[in-house]
């Protein structure tokens, strides 16, 4: 299991990580764009990033710019993000962190895994992966 930060932005994620990435000598990786995605966003957005990570010695953070209908507001731009070993782990994990909380995606079946996303009853949200 691992959990890390993901940050969230509004259109300019591209823009952070180079910054980030000249300032703490880090590489982006694993960038995707919605391009190819199967999410409904304006097709002026398709070239946002959907998800990248930065990677260097000692940093790995996530990040992506949030589709144009969710809002983004200072408090909410960093969700922590669990890669759990297995389906049901990470089923167990989305429960525990749901309950009391706000579900905002189901725990489910997507194209690369399992994804579930929540609001904890403490206010901070999680974004919970599996591998299949």
């Amino acid at each position: 299991m691992k959990v890390q930060a993901y940050l969230s932005f509004n259109g300019n994620c591209q823009e952070a990580l180079n910054f980030y990435g000249k300032l703490f000598n880090a590489d982006i990786k694993n960038r995707q764009t919605y391009e190819d995605k199967k999410i409904d966003v304006p097709s002026s957005y398709r070239n946002k990033l959907q998800h990248a990570e930065l990677q260097g010695k000692g940093i790995h953070i996530m990040a992506y710019d949030v589709a144009p209908d969710t809002p983004l507001n200072s408090g909410n731009q960093i969700q922590m993000s669990i890669d759990a070993d297995s389906v049901e782990k990470g089923e167990s994990f989305f429960e525990e962190l749901s309950k009391g909380g706000q579900v905002h995606h189901d725990f489910r079946e997507r194209e690369w895994g399992y994804f579930g996303r929540c609001t904890d009853r403490y206010g901070i949200g999680w974004m919970v992966n599996s591998k299949i």
